[in-house]
């Protein structure tokens, strides 16, 4: 298990794939690439009969980039990280941060692969995946990549609770380009496992990486919303902006109300309710209120 300690010495892990898998992967990847390879070369050796030499040998050197090297980073884009070989050993390369890679990442990992796989019999992608602590080969490191597994024990399968929904929306307007992939890897650990912390080290935690996000954003994060919640909902935007990157406007977006005449994707923000003795849903005027749903997170102190 790849490990990240925090300063408050709390291990957050993933469960990156290992050499046996991904080799396992890479050598059903590699079949069906050279089943393809080696369909297109007898259709140019059939086809070629009129050509000179020279056509022959660039159709020949043509094919192997559009077969061996742009098949796989066109198959790794389109899929977001799952090839045939990954789908069948339950993998995935994902980002640093656990997010799905773009077309730059595949390019970046196709491209190495050229050399530490096809080029070198694999050896140099062995050799670098036995020395990496979290598995992954110099395509990896050079592309900011990491190749996880998906199918897992259901106890450590855990996804990113939700926001709370008073807080969808909000943070869309927030510049997210110069956060690190490192700081968002901590942050989806941690919302994953802060239900298995003690509750001061979990606000400890939440505490400092939200300090962190928002120094990186260069907006303070909001004095009312707690640190875990306000991490939750950072975390939602961001994958909300991926999936309309990935699939198009109309997925991910909030669903907040938005209030009239404020401006489209103004979403309204209503305050968290009072606090009050337990079992009491009335606000400080008699009024009765109803509770919000649980969404994991405590209200503001």
């Amino acid at each position: 298990m790849d490990e990240l300690v925090t300063g408050d010495a709390v291990v957050l892990g993933l469960r990156p794939a290992r050499l046996p898998s991904r080799a396992l992967a890479t050598a059903i990847d590699l079949a069906v690439a050279g089943a393809a390879y080696l369909l297109v070369t007898v259709g140019i050796v059939l086809s070629a009969g009129s050509l000179d030499e020279a056509a022959v040998a660039a159709l020949a050197v043509g094919s192997f980039l559009l077969v061996l090297v742009g098949g796989p980073i066109a198959v790794e884009t389109l899929s977001h990280g799952r090839s045939l070989g990954k789908m069948a050993c339950g993998l995935r390369v994902v980002r640093d941060d656990g997010g799905p890679i773009r077309f730059r990442h595949a390019l970046v990992r196709g491209a190495m692969g050229v050399l530490e796989i096809l080029f070198s019999v694999g050896v140099v992608a062995s050799v670098a995946s036995l020395v990496s602590a979290r598995g992954r080969r110099i395509g990896d490191v050079f592309a900011g990549t990491l190749v996880v597994r998906e199918r897992v024990p259901t106890p450590y399968r855990s996804a990113v609770p939700p926001p709370p929904p008073w807080l969808v929306g909000r943070f869309a307007e927030l510049d997210l380009s110069a956060v690190p992939d490192d700081l968002w890897l901590a942050i989806r650990q941690y919302l994953t496992r802060m239900g298995q912390l003690d509750a001061g080290v979990s606000r400890s935690v939440a505490e400092r990486l939200a300090d962190d996000l928002a120094a990186r954003t260069g907006a303070p994060a909001p004095r009312e919303v707690p640190a875990g919640a306000y991490l939750a909902a950072v975390v939602n935007e961001r994958q909300a902006r991926d999936a309309r990157r990935a699939f198009g406007p109309g997925f991910g977006a909030a669903s907040a109300p938005v209030v009239p005449g404020a401006g489209a994707g103004s979403p309204v923000v209503p305050p968290p309710p009072p606090a009050g003795p337990p079992g009491d849903s009335s606000t400080a005027s008699g009024t009765s209120s109803p509770v919000p749903p649980a969404t994991g997170f405590a209200p503001p102190a």
